[in-house]
């Protein structure tokens, strides 16, 4: 394991650690997952940027004790986790959709492309005792340069992330599927 790179710095509050150890499925399976990238190099300046610019200035706001990230950094080895199944449910241990989602920002497959062609940096978090539609607004408001943003509900952590593309792209989920239904007044505020 990559360990020893658990304490860099990524911005003023996280550490990669924080950003690799959050999800539920490490948490579970921690000694025998790798959260860390391989391609540090790379990742670790993207996970450096989506942290500077756009998470810094979040956690200012309202403070690290109410910030509450739950997923950081897709490793090459948690995405393999993720895609298992519990013997006993049935049911797999998590989601990933590594060719658009930036969890896995800069990490290469073995064919030494980068899982995702976006590139740039995602994680998912919400502020404790602040709705997730209300926080869309203050990002929108404060224009912070996300690349994307996908809305799961009021009381359920956010999808951000920040990239290369500078997309402003919002999105909420109906079904597990994408929809640009109820963001209208997001995407208004994007154009003004």
């Amino acid at each position: 394991m990559n360990e020893a790179i658990g304490d860099t710095k990524l911005g003023q509050f996280l550490t990669l650690r924080d950003f690799c150890t959050c999800t539920n499925t490490y948490k579970r399976f921690a000694d025998q997952i790798d959260p860390y990238p391989q391609n540090p190099e790379e990742t670790i300046p993207s996970l450096a940027a989506l942290c500077e610019r756009i998470l810094d200035p979040i956690i200012s706001e309202f403070g690290i004790a109410r910030f509450k990230l739950t997923y950081g950094l897709c490793s090459p080895d948690l995405k393999k986790w993720l895609a298992k199944k519990d013997p006993v449910t049935g049911v797999k241990y998590g989601m990933t959709t590594p060719g658009g989602d930036q969890h896995m920002s800069h990490e290469r497959n073995s064919k030494g492309g980068h899982f995702c062609a976006r590139l740039g940096a995602s994680c998912d978090f919400r502020i404790l005792d602040f709705p997730s539609d209300d926080l869309i607004t203050r990002i929108i408001s404060r224009r912070l340069p996300f690349d994307a943003i996908y809305f799961y509900g009021p009381e359920r952590p956010i999808h951000i992330s920040h990239g290369p593309q500078n997309k402003r792209y919002i999105c909420t989920f109906s079904n597990k599927v994408p929809t640009l239904k109820g963001t209208e007044h997001w995407r208004k505020m994007l154009r003004t």
